[in-house]
């Protein structure tokens, strides 16, 4: 009884997987069409970006009194703000597809023991928007982390003399 049980959600799951793909190639090639635009500096500056994140315009309106700081600054807000409105349109697009996700049962609910893989995926840290080689990208660096080490007490060299070694 149990083993007909799980085949018929299996046969349930590769039927959902199979509509998935079909739903996810439709996403596919609506996302390929996002664009986003940002503006800086009361709207003098825009970019527009494609839905790979590539800048694809760049506007500028009645900028001669501008520095090339300034210039350069507005640049980076308004990229940053086409980058957020791409990023929220594109999530706004995969939320169908990962609400059904859910639903579908996890292959732990099916096999015993068997642990919940998305539980063990870790989360995402967000990229710093700070300029490269700025103190605040530095302080946000831990660099290389291991969790699984072993504290050792002592470090001296061993006397080990076998000559095969």
């Amino acid at each position: 009884m149990a083993n007909e049980f799980i085949k018929g959600e299996l046969a349930s799951m590769i039927d959902e997987f199979q509509a998935q793909m079909t739903a996810l190639a439709d996403v596919h090639q609506k996302r390929a069409q996002l664009t986003a635009a940002g503006t800086a500096l009361q709207k003098r500056v825009t970019v527009t970006l494609n839905a790979d994140f590539v800048v694809i315009e760049t506007r500028f309106v009645d900028t001669e009194d501008l520095t090339h700081d300034e210039l350069a600054k507005a640049v980076t807000e308004a990229a940053q703000e086409a980058a957020a409105e791409l990023s929220r349109k594109s999530a706004e697009l995969m939320n169908p597809l990962q609400e059904r996700r859910d639903r579908m049962p996890k292959m732990s609910d099916l096999i015993e023991d068997l642990p919940n893989f998305d539980d063990r995926v870790p989360e995402l840290i967000p990229a710093s928007l700070a300029p490269p080689n700025s103190p605040e990208r530095q302080l946000h660096d831990p660099g290389m982390v291991f969790t699984d080490v072993e504290e050792l007490d002592d470090l001296r060299p061993s006397r080990i003399s076998a000559d095969d070694w």
